[in-house]
């Protein structure tokens, strides 16, 4: 395939309004993909959108709850409409619900697998056709350290675990169609999430962040930038002959 077709296609990132999500969409865009600009808040999603069309980029905003499957199913078909059919997914979104397990309700639990695992099931699933068609595709899914365990974060954790064994069977699954599934699983990440995470075990963000750089092998925590790099490589071409991996992405090797 030359450079020209893989700037043509479309790329689907769910959860694109801020943080990493963000940074995928305008590395996606800056590489020449029409990105799908998703996210549950429709103004902010417009306002990225218009952000990469005025720099020249293509893209494309929906509004959309990943757990809600007519929701996804409208805008997806949409996307294939208006811009054509897309066969880049990044599965990004996601919310925090953390609380010690004799605290946590069931609500919370629920609330973290409906938007982690079930959104990647439901995005994924009315994408993947628009692959197979093609006969190309690319998956790329958003897991997490904290799929190794974490303090307060029984729901988070064992939904990112899942995404893990997600990714793999899709590997496995959709391979034979030139579709790759691979997982990134980021570290401690300058986010509005992480800032969550700060507030709920009670320390100022900074000194959070600098008690997480200071577990690392580079001193320091990371930026969205660093894992829109990964998701970019897995995204493109040349990762044609890996799938089904997870890349830790945490400035460590010790996850």
């Amino acid at each position: 395939m030359s450079g020209t077709d893989e700037q043509g296609r479309v790329a689907l990132v769910t959860g694109a309004a801020r943080g990493i999500g963000r940074a995928v969409a305008l590395r996606l865009a800056a590489e020449g993909r029409t990105v799908g600009v998703l996210d549950r808040n429709g103004d902010e999603a417009e306002a990225l959108a218009a952000e990469i069309r005025a720099a020249d980029g293509r893209a494309y905003a929906l509004a959309a709850d990943v757990a809600n499957a007519a929701e996804v199913e409208a805008a997806v078909a949409e996307l294939a409409e208006r811009v054509g059919p897309p066969t880049i997914l990044v599965n990004n979104a996601g919310i925090l619900r953390d609380n010690l397990l004799f605290r946590m309700t069931e609500d919370d639990w629920d609330q973290i697998m409906d938007v982690h695992l079930k959104g990647h099931f439901l995005v994924t699933r009315a994408v993947q056709a628009h692959m197979v068609q093609a006969g190309w595709g690319r998956i790329v899914n958003l897991s997490s350290t904290s799929a190794t365990g974490n303090r307060g974060q029984a729901n988070y954790s064992a939904a990112k675990a899942g995404i893990q064994g997600f990714t793999k069977t899709l590997a496995l699954e959709l391979g034979r169609f030139g579709i790759t599934a691979n997982c990134v699983a980021p570290g401690y990440i300058d986010t509005d999430l992480t800032r969550q995470t700060a507030e709920r075990i009670g320390v100022s963000f900074e000194a959070f962040m600098e008690q997480m750089a200071a577990q690392t092998a580079v001193g320091r925590t990371g930026t969205p930038d660093d894992i829109a790099e990964a998701v970019a490589f897995f995204a493109g071409e040349r990762s044609g002959f890996t799938t089904g991996q997870v890349l830790y992405v945490a400035g460590t090797p010790h996850v």
